[in-house]
């Protein structure tokens, strides 16, 4: 088991709030069509993509004034009702509908914690430390990795030989060639990371390590940027990766996540084989040969 300690230097800027809702109500519009909704289409040339702002608003039951200042970033005072029904007349999801509240009325008390730095409970990592046979780690804000167990390290690299700033999932699927080859579906968890961080940046858009991160990212993979712009949000629980490991082959696990109870920017994530599988074994084989599993070719080397 290893504990990530945070980088003590902050470098200053954040996400421009009203930006982000503008952006994100602006791209959830464009995704909808007036037959999606019910709506009749009576012109072929729509000079933007998806639906008209005054055929929103007439969803939402609310005014096209209204609607028009908070998809400008004005968000002082909407109340959860308008919310809600924008969420409904725009289809979002539970993940988009939290997103878009987050960004309409922030909760001025996330700012400092943004900025302090995440331990991890003494318990959690022993029980990471118990979970032999089941690699294990716990995220944090940003993505960051803060701390995993032996198992973790052989089938993900050993983050150990990182420095602390890069024990990241984005700087990791983004920036080092290693992590296309491991993940079969590169291209999905490049999404569920970016919106990962979209959602991180609803509930703590003033954190300047994110805004630096991203600045980070967007400069040095035009995939990011891609990804960015999109302004997806989505939250994953549990589900399937199908991996490829350099010592033992293809790999398909089941993972679950576990928010931890006294901190929501903590999860525990444990990966699992089907009993009696060609997975199943693979694992036992990564648990048998230990610390040697990481050494013989998994560690994660400087980009």
């Amino acid at each position: 088991m290893d504990e990530q300690p945070e980088p003590a230097h902050e470098p200053a800027g954040a996400l421009d709030r009203r930006a982000e809702l503008s952006e994100f109500l602006r791209t959830r519009r464009a995704r909808l069509k007036p037959e999606d909704v019910g709506l009749p289409d009576f012109g072929r040339h729509r000079r933007v993509p998806g639906l008209r702002r005054e055929e929103l608003a007439q969803l939402a039951g609310v005014s096209v004034a209204y609607y028009t200042r908070l998809e400008q970033g004005n968000g002082r005072n909407v109340s959860a009702e308008v919310l809600d029904s924008i969420a409904r007349a725009l289809r979002l999801s539970d993940a988009e509908h939290a997103h878009l509240t987050h960004l309409a009325k922030p909760k001025q008390h996330k700012k400092k914690p943004a900025a302090r730095s995440q331990q991890v409970r003494g318990t959690l990592l022993q029980l990471l430390d118990s979970m032999d046979g089941v690699p294990a780690y716990i995220s944090g804000r940003r993505s960051d990795i803060l701390a995993w167990n032996r198992m973790a390290a052989a089938v993900f690299g050993d983050w150990g030989e990182l420095p602390a700033q890069e024990r990241n999932w984005a700087r990791l699927v983004f920036l080092r060639p290693q992590y296309r080859e491991l993940f079969f579906d590169w291209e999905q968890k490049a999404s569920d990371v970016v919106s990962f961080l979209r959602m991180d940046a609803g509930c703590y858009p003033d954190d300047p390590r994110l805004s630096a991160l991203v600045g980070e990212l967007s400069v040095k993979s035009e995939e990011f940027r891609r990804l960015w712009a999109t302004h997806d949000v989505k939250e994953k629980g549990y589900g399937v990766k199908h991996l490829h490991h350099p010592l033992v082959g293809d790999l398909t696990l089941n993972f679950e996540s576990f928010r931890s109870a006294d901190d929501d920017g903590q999860a525990l994530l444990t990966y699992h084989a089907e009993p009696g599988s060609a997975s199943a074994d693979a694992l036992r084989l990564l648990a048998s040969w230990g610390a040697d599993a990481t050494r013989a070719g998994h560690s994660a080397p400087s980009a």
